[in-house]
């Protein structure tokens, strides 16, 4: 274990050079480019979200774009309601498209922005807690989990759907005002709205990296190795299991807020079978052994989507399959694996020689 942590802290230490000089450096600082590769960081961060979860206690959540749908849903409202304030009543257009003659209460709260911070926040944890304590008190495990994870999300996201009203439907919630925060308007392409992602990301990881040092952090690494082992030595393995995966929800729940920022809108699709699946690829390719690992996965693939859709317009997500069936058949534990290996294999040179 203390040598998985330290090379998570160097990996870590790497990781925050890679996005605060090396990630802007190749976005020539440019308007455009900075807001793209914030975005990347935003999934950057839900792949880290994943990995917590799955990595450390062996929790795979198909579900977790439900909580980053979350985080991205009750920014793009506080903003909606900024952008209606001039309307009558306050209403967003598609409310008043679909006859709503009065404000919804529970849209209400989020005309104040600390509301909606922490709402972004802690409601995907009290969302995670409350189905954490159902599944995990009623020891649902393994690939239960994954179906209700994703059931639960696809719920959902039919909901939204459905309610146009009061969501914008299939359509999303648009036309969004920027943030205000302090009098102060929040540009997602300037270069330190990609300095507080950036940040906001490290910050994330940090937080994470101490809950895999502390003493719960051992207890979840044995509970993903043998739950009955950890309840035979009194451990309450339940809620270790609620606390990593309420922690995860709130993660994923912050980087939605990032993504919605960036793109300046909320669409169901942010609660979709693909990226919810995608964010499990993202994982598994940087290593869900490692939050840090994870989290590269996730901005290195969304790179290189990015390139190989500019180079293959009409093949890339072909080139993008294979590559990922190469790394899974050959790179079980993803970049995180083959780094440890390599640096495993030096120590015992330098031991041995």
């Amino acid at each position: 274990m203390n040598r998985m942590f330290k090379l998570d802290c160097i990996g870590y230490l790497l990781f925050g050079v890679f996005v605060l000089a090396i990630m802007p450096a190749m976005a020539g600082f440019e308007g455009y480019n900075l807001n793209t590769y914030a975005r990347y960081l935003a999934l950057g961060m839900v792949a880290a979200a994943v990995a917590l979860s799955w990595g450390q206690a062996g929790i795979l959540n198909l579900g977790q774009a439900l909580t980053f749908g979350m985080g991205a849903y009750f920014t793009a409202m506080h903003m909606k309601l900024s952008a209606s304030a001039t309307r009558p009543g306050g209403l967003p257009d598609f409310m008043s498209w679909t006859n709503v003659e009065a404000l919804p209460w529970f849209w209400l709260p989020f005309q104040s922005f600390g509301f909606t911070l922490a709402a972004v926040i802690l409601l995907p944890a009290l969302l995670a807690s409350l189905l954490g304590m159902f599944m995990f008190r009623g020891r649902v495990t393994g690939v239960f989990v994954a179906i209700i994870t994703l059931s639960l999300m696809l719920a959902v996201q039919l909901w939204i759907i459905s309610e146009q009203r009061f969501t914008g439907g299939e359509n999303g919630i648009t036309g969004l005002a920027p943030l205000q925060i302090f009098g102060a308007r929040l540009d997602s392409y300037t270069v330190s709205f990609y300095y507080l992602s950036a940040g906001l990301l490290l910050f994330v990881l940090g937080l994470a990296l101490v809950l895999v040092k502390s003493k719960a952090g051992l207890v979840l690494r044995a509970i993903r190795e043998n739950p009955e082992r950890a309840r035979f030595f009194g451990y309450d393995v339940s809620r270790y299991e609620t606390l990593v995966f309420a922690f995860s929800a709130s993660i994923a729940g912050l980087a939605g807020m990032i993504y919605c920022l960036v793109l300046e809108f909320a669409s169901p699709t942010y609660m979709g079978l693909s990226l919810s699946l995608a964010i499990v690829i993202w994982a598994a390719v940087g290593g869900r052994e490692s939050i840090v690992a994870a989290a590269l996965g996730g901005i290195a693939v969304n790179m290189a989507e990015g390139k190989l859709s500019d180079l293959f317009f009409d093949q890339w997500t072909l080139i993008l399959g294979v590559l990922f069936i190469v790394i899974v058949l050959f790179l079980p534990r993803g970049i995180y694996g083959v780094i440890d290996q390599l640096r495993y294999r030096i120590y015992q040179r330098v031991e041995g020689g």
